[in-house]
């Protein structure tokens, strides 16, 4: 795919008129996908495709559009060529657009990953034999993500990274199912069946009678796929320039008051480590972190190029959202083996949904549980517990309350393959809450 890249970076190169810039960037994948149900596979199929954006220059004014390539290079010159002449005839009837911002500076680079992973076909057998005798149901998708960047200034940029994301449920009746996930860049069959007994032995309590918890706050344990919902939900706008600029951030306390969070938190935006590659789609270049917030205190914003023009400030390599796409919260001190012993009596929470803003200048949210969540008393899981509605501050669940953090963190791959599959990661540890509040 790079060579192929290359080859339609220099073919538009050639396309170019006077005083033109072009700005070009690739999407790629090679996935399998295998879909089960029962445990058994219900569908298995390949997809690979290849996208290109094109952003056509001249002075500040600009026209983009997005092109799907057939992967042949004489249909895809053809179809290049009538796509540059159509982003001419757009560009001359747009306006000037004061927050034009582009790399002018050329950074090259070439980061590829060797894959680790087994045949997709291996890895399905593996899940089908740790299912055995139970009600999977869930999709793997794995395979090589890629992405390049081009333009007329002659930087060329190149990324691949394979990496596989298992996203399963073993159901046992009506809306009683336990979910699960194992993603990463390694695959590991003994993993998997521990994640799996693991799966198991909680189906097995959710076959007792759920318990019904009066509405109160409760000690409760996040796991780090509940943990991801909440900061999931924070990520839309609560971390970039335009919106602290604009005072639309969750996060405003922490930014015009001095509002702080548990000193034992802090959030970073880790390119080195995420899916994520590490240029974006106007050349410029991600650092491999940026502290979002630190120890506690709110350090620095993502920032879009167009943020850049606008505000006058660096841009660090976020896209047009500005929002996290390889977000890591840096791990604690209680030992996993430890979570119930430390929640003592109280809520296992494992998974949360519907989560929205109930006052999103306080940071608070409100949403549900789902699935695998439990009442725990004196260390030991009692039974599961009926739905749940909570209302709380971050303030307070990352704040004052926070008990701690664990020491294993999860990778979290996002399993949308809406269109492509996603290239957005987090990785997270588990937090000991003090009181988290239900109102339901």
């Amino acid at each position: 795919m790079q060579d192929y890249f290359y080859s339609l970076a220099e073919l538009i190169q050639s396309l170019l008129q006077g005083g033109e810039v072009f700005t070009c960037a690739f999407y790629g994948e090679d996935s399998d996908f295998v879909r089960f149900n029962h445990n058994r596979i219900r569908q298995a199929g390949h997809v690979a495709q290849q996208s290109l954006m094109l952003d056509l220059i001249a002075g500040r004014r600009h026209a983009a559009a997005d092109l799907t390539l057939a992967g042949d290079l004489a249909v895809d010159r053809t179809r290049l060529a009538k796509l540059m002449e159509e982003l001419r005839a757009i560009r001359a009837d747009v306006p000037e657009d004061p927050f034009l911002y582009y790399a002018t500076e050329v950074h090259s680079s070439e980061r590829c990953y060797a894959s680790h992973l087994p045949a997709g076909q291996a890895m399905a057998e593996t899940i089908l034999t740790a299912g055995q005798g139970r009600d999977l149901v869930g999709i793997l998708a794995s395979g090589a993500i890629h992405a390049g960047f081009a333009n007329s200034l002659g930087q060329r940029n190149w990324y691949r990274r394979p990496s596989f994301n298992l996203d399963w449920s073993l159901y046992l009746r009506a809306d009683k199912a336990v979910k699960a996930r194992y993603a990463g860049f390694d695959w590991r069959d003994e993993e998997l069946r521990t994640r799996m007994e693991t799966a198991a032995a909680q189906l097995e309590v959710m076959a007792q009678p759920a318990r019904r918890i009066p509405p109160g706050r409760y000690r409760a344990y996040l796991t780090p796929v509940a943990l991801e919902e909440m900061l999931g939900l924070l990520s839309w706008d609560a971390f970039g320039l335009r919106a602290h600029r604009t005072g639309a951030t969750p996060l405003l306390r922490m930014v015009e008051e001095g509002a702080r969070l548990n000193p034992a938190l802090s959030l970073r935006e880790n390119t080195a480590e995420g899916v994520a590659p590490d240029f974006q789609a106007a050349g410029f270049i991600r650092p491999p972190q940026v502290a979002l917030i630190e120890n506690g205190i709110y350090r620095d914003c993502l920032v879009s190029p167009r943020s850049a023009a606008e505000y006058g400030v660096p841009a660090n390599g976020a896209e047009a959202g500005e929002d996290p796409l390889s977000l890591d919260l840096a791990a604690g001190t209680i030992p996993g083996d430890e979570v119930l012993q430390r929640l003592d009596t109280g809520l296992y929470i494992g998974n949360l949904w519907y989560l929205n803003y109930s006052d999103r200048n306080a940071a608070r949210i409100t949403g549900m549980t789902r699935f695998a969540t439990f009442w725990v008393e004196h260390g030991r899981i009692q039974a599961p517990v009926a739905v749940l509605r909570f209302d709380e501050t971050l303030y307070h669940l990352l704040g004052d309350r926070l008990l701690g953090l664990t020491v294993e963190q999860e990778l979290l791959l996002d399993p949308g393959s809406y269109g492509s599959r996603s290239s957005r990661s987090a990785r997270l540890p588990g937090a000991l809450v003090e009181g988290m509040s239900f109102t339901l």
